[in-house]
């Protein structure tokens, strides 16, 4: 992880293995989210080399596999719980989390896309959650943001299926926020991540947890949540707040 300012950059280094997946990449990632700065408003999470992730290590999963299926099952659940969490922070509305995609993110490699609030693909990007031809389910928090972007018949396909995405559809989709030129991914991702920044910071906080929250809210209850929002950031803007 490199901090520049307010923007952090956190890159998957294990390029020989296409940035694929342990327990101890989840812990790292756990880890920094935990240590992150305060002053950190924008994350940009990104692969070294062809991949942004192919998944889990096979190898290292058939011996954790064997582990969890050896303990009783509430600590097999805590454990997968510990997991989850290093996706789960790049959810937190303090910070926006833009993932800059290029080659395969499969699997783990596609929940931990998820996670993010943005996903900058280079036209070579392939999604695909192949957990299901291992006899698995996807379990790193993916399912419930895959279907709120392309809603719940084509998540189900996705999931069920294994197919690959490409990065045409996925934009097509709502899965992709942009596409470029895999040359150009990384000026995108820096590019998108200068214009948050530029954005007011509590107003930035505001709208985020406005727009993440709405799918679980009536019209009423949105509408509710912008003025309450609104009337915190005019008392703000006045010197008035809390």
């Amino acid at each position: 992880m490199e901090a520049d300012g307010p923007i952090a950059t956190i890159t998957l280094d294990r390029p020989e293995v296409l940035n694929a997946q342990t327990t101890a990449t989840w812990e790292s990632l756990r880890d920094i989210g935990s240590a992150l700065r305060a002053d950190v408003r924008v994350v940009v999470l990104r692969g070294e080399g062809r991949a942004f992730s192919a998944g889990l290590d096979l190898a290292h999963a058939q011996a954790n596999l064997g582990e969890l299926a050896a303990v009783p099952p509430d600590e097999a659940e805590a454990r997968i719980g510990r997991f989850q969490e290093a996706f789960s922070w790049l959810r937190r509305t303090d910070i926006v989390t833009i993932a800059a995609v290029q080659g395969h993110a499969v699997g783990a490699g596609f929940q931990l896309a998820l996670a993010c609030d943005f996903r900058v693909v280079a036209d070579d990007a392939r999604f695909a959650m192949k957990e299901v031809n291992l006899g698995l389910v996807p379990d790193l928090t993916g399912t419930k943001r895959l279907v709120d972007l392309v809603g719940y018949s084509r998540a189900l396909e996705l999931c069920a299926t294994g197919r690959t995405v490409d990065a045409e559809e996925a934009v097509r989709i709502g899965l992709g926020t942009v596409r470029v030129e895999r040359t150009e991914l990384d000026r995108a991702a820096r590019d998108l991540a200068a214009a948050l920044v530029a954005a007011d910071r509590n107003a930035l906080i505001e709208i985020k947890a406005l727009i993440a929250g709405a799918h679980q809210r009536s019209y009423a209850e949105q509408a509710l949540a912008e003025r309450q929002a609104q009337v915190r950031r005019i008392r703000e803007i006045a010197g008035l707040g809390e």
